[in-house]
């Protein structure tokens, strides 16, 4: 038995229906799973339902081989980080952190320990009078994040923690976060849109859409091997095609014959922007766009195909709008889909 199980959940309602809607989920102690998908998807009221925030409508959820399904929140022993953190301004960052466990009447001394333990995997220690004003942006989601953990959660939901940091600190906090999630070993789900917070922080990543999974699989899978013409778009597959008769056709019907062998059952076949070798092979088109992206150059080009994007060194991008460019899509580097 798997330490937390979803099994036929659905939850959520819009226009009298579902949002959520017979999801399956099976989650291994210690595991940090993703939620992955657009803004709709379903991902955060899959969270929240098992956060016991939002009401089951069908299904069960089982943590740790107990029926929680229409358990209280406060009952389920979950720590959450929300995208605001919701620290208390009034309080400095040690009685922050040990809210939760003077709601749980714990003992000072043994309060004051694990507030003291749980500071020091965050690397807060020696600001523990500080209040959240005084602080920054990614100190602050530190509180956040002990303030859930102290507790000793069961299991740890975060819903787009690091949506309100800056690129560079962004980064920083997932290795962070993926360092403290291993040295206290607890079981977390994370909610994200952003694909490549999702691949470098999971074990496993969950791509949601309408409701349902699309895909779950490792990191490398889902970037590697998407499951459908879904997946392969959302993670970074911009120039899919469909596949019939030998050739590829875009979404305006124009079409190019495939240099290279398909696999059976082949509906679609797509590739990477930076998989598109611009300024060489045997295509060509216009350039219709062109886009500086520092060490690259980013050409939207109008070709035989339709719509094809790609990357250029930028020491090489010599084409402007409206020059002719050569192009190639590379078969060994194509992704064949079913659907």
């Amino acid at each position: 038995m798997s330490f937390l199980e979803l099994h036929g959940l659905a939850t959520g309602y819009e226009r009298g229906q579902p949002t959520v809607k017979d999801l399956d989920l099976q989650v291994e102690k210690g595991e940090l799973i993703s939620l992955l998908g657009p803004s709709g998807c379903g991902k955060t009221t899959t969270m929240r339902t098992i956060a016991g925030l939002l009401a089951l409508q069908a299904g069960k959820v089982m943590l740790d081989g107990a029926d929680i399904s229409h358990m209280p929140a406060h009952k389920r022993n979950m720590g959450l980080v929300f995208q605001s953190y919701a620290l208390f301004p009034h309080l400095d960052v040690f009685d922050n952190v040990a809210f939760g466990l003077r709601l749980r009447k714990l003992p000072e001394l043994e309060l004051r320990r694990r507030v003291a333990a749980v500071l020091e995997a965050v690397g807060l220690t020696g600001l523990e009078q500080r209040l959240p004003a005084q602080m920054s942006g990614g100190q602050q989601q530190r509180v956040a994040l002990a303030r859930a953990v102290v507790i000793e959660p069961k299991l740890l939901l975060l819903d787009e923690p690091l949506s309100n940091l800056d690129a560079k600190l962004r980064v920083q906090m997932r290795s962070e976060l993926r360092r403290i999630q291993r040295e206290l070993g607890v079981t977390m789900l994370y909610v994200t849109h952003d694909q490549e917070e999702a691949l470098a922080l999971s074990d496993r990543i969950v791509v949601m859409n309408s409701g349902k999974i699309e895909q779950l699989d490792v990191p490398e899978a889902v970037f590697n091997r998407p499951s459908n013409r879904f997946v392969a778009h959302f993670m970074g597959f911009e120039n899919l095609f469909r596949y019939r008769g030998g050739r590829l056709w875009s979404e305006t019907e124009r079409n190019l014959s495939f240099p290279g062998p398909v696999p059976p059952g082949t509906a679609s076949v797509g590739w990477r922007v930076d998989k598109v070798r611009v300024g060489e092979g045997p295509l060509d088109g216009t350039v219709q766009a062109r886009g500086y992206l520092g060490d690259r150059v980013e050409y939207l080009i109008d070709s035989p195909l339709g719509a094809v994007k790609g990357l250029c060194d930028a020491a090489d991008a010599r084409w402007r709008e409206g020059d002719r460019v050569s192009f190639s899509l590379p078969a060994e580097a194509a992704v064949f889909l079913r659907d």
